[in-house]
């Protein structure tokens, strides 16, 4: 097996469990390199530090998949996947959930995710894509699934010498699924919708808005399908309307209202958040609950200072929008702005609206996305409630 030695100075997060070995850090590649080939790297002073895959055309080097010399076939992958299964029903997710997060459950670039009898898969480098008759594999075995379906068509692929591609990795079947959530429906297109159909991991945070809303005029900014805005008509709002500038999302989140019969209380319609909060803002509309869920706004570093105004601005434009004593429900997924830099944001935004806040609730993505500390990538959605009054 190729031998790859570490230089002496390395990033401590190699050796506190972080699975990135960047082609910097590396002092002596010895043997041949294939992409996805299996590499034993050691430190320096020649310990063994892990087993894992190599790519000479990423930037990540090597991603390791485990800290212990031990073979790395089919069954590793089978126990893997069991693992995470098993690992899920503690915490009660057992229906829908994230089954593999990535480096959080130590298989990296891999994202698979269970919609009840249905799975989508996600091989987000070389050396994992590699293993994806081995997974697939796995998951027949583990649950006997109704349909596997792959999302690979994600830019990300091309940075490791991979194709985009989607389809099917089992018997074709329809792509257009209904899952229940909290006691609600759900339309899912796992074929076409955003990363593998839909947000899972916002399923718990979405119940977070029960008290809140009830009796409440919302409003819903980057609802997507409509999830928390249904979520807020079924806890008991008075009126909802929710806000997306896609006409395809806006279409489905009418057809998940209808689904649930709440289509009298919750609408939606295709516009601009960012332009229409701002037109709102001056002819002094008012709402007792506003809920704001955008897109991430950058995903590379060079960029942050062009998400945080963005933030910032969006939140200071939905906290003129609510009454005084009103709540705003506030999420980002943007995993370069961590929890303080995000709080700091919304106390920017509060200052310049000149409102005042008490933090109602904040948390994180749902557990079935394990945060696994000293990972940054693994922690990165905040979830923000807070009261908001006049000064």
């Amino acid at each position: 097996m190729t031998k790859v030695t570490l230089k002496r100075k390395i990033a401590p997060r190699i050796a506190n469990g972080h699975p990135w070995i960047f082609a910097n850090e590396v002092n002596i590649v010895d043997g041949p390199v294939n992409a996805g080939d299996i590499v034993d790297v050691y430190y320096a002073d020649e310990k063994f530090c892990g087993r894992g895959y190599i790519n000479p055309k990423s930037q990540i080097l090597v991603r390791l998949l485990t800290r212990k010399k031990e073979e790395i076939n089919e069954q590793f992958f089978y126990n893997r996947i069991l693992e995470a299964w098993q690992y899920r029903q503690k915490l009660g997710y057992t229906e829908n959930c994230r089954l593999i997060f990535g480096e959080a459950d130590q298989m990296p670039a891999l994202i698979i995710d269970k919609f009840n009898d249905y799975f989508v898969l996600q091989s987000l480098a070389y050396g994992i894509e590699v293993w994806k008759p081995a997974i697939v594999k796995a998951l027949n075995q583990i649950f006997s699934p109704k349909g596997i379906y792959e999302r690979n068509d994600v830019p990300v692929r091309e940075l490791e010498g991979l194709t985009q591609e989607k389809g099917f990795l089992s018997e074709p079947f329809d792509t257009r699924i209904i899952i229940n959530e909290n006691g609600l429906k759900f339309h899912v297109d796992i074929e076409n919708g955003q990363k593998t159909g839909y947000f899972l991991d916002q399923q718990d945070n979405r119940r977070a808005i029960q008290h809140i809303v009830k009796d409440a005029d919302v409003l819903g900014a980057f609802t997507y399908t409509g999830t928390f805005e249904i979520h807020a008509a079924h806890y008991g709002a008075k009126s909802v309307l929710g806000l997306d500038i896609s006409e395809n999302a806006v279409a489905q989140a009418n057809k998940n209202a209808e689904l649930n019969g709440l289509q009298n209380i919750v609408k939606f319609e295709a516009m601009n958040a960012f332009d229409v909060l701002k037109v709102w803002v001056k002819e002094g509309r008012k709402y007792d609950v506003v809920m704001l869920d955008p897109p991430a706004f950058t995903k590379s570093r060079e960029n942050i200072q062009k998400a945080i105004t963005g933030y910032k601005e969006i939140n200071l434009r939905g906290m003129r929008l609510i009454k005084n004593g009103g709540f705003l429900v506030t999420s980002s997924c943007t995993n370069l702005v961590q929890p303080e830099l995000f709080l700091e944001i919304i106390e920017m935004a509060a200052k310049d609206a000149r409102k005042k806040l008490r933090q109602v609730v904040f948390q994180t993505q749902s557990s079935d996305h394990p945060i696994v500390w000293g990972m940054e990538n693994t922690n990165y959605l905040k979830f923000l409630i807070v009261e908001v009054t006049d000064r």
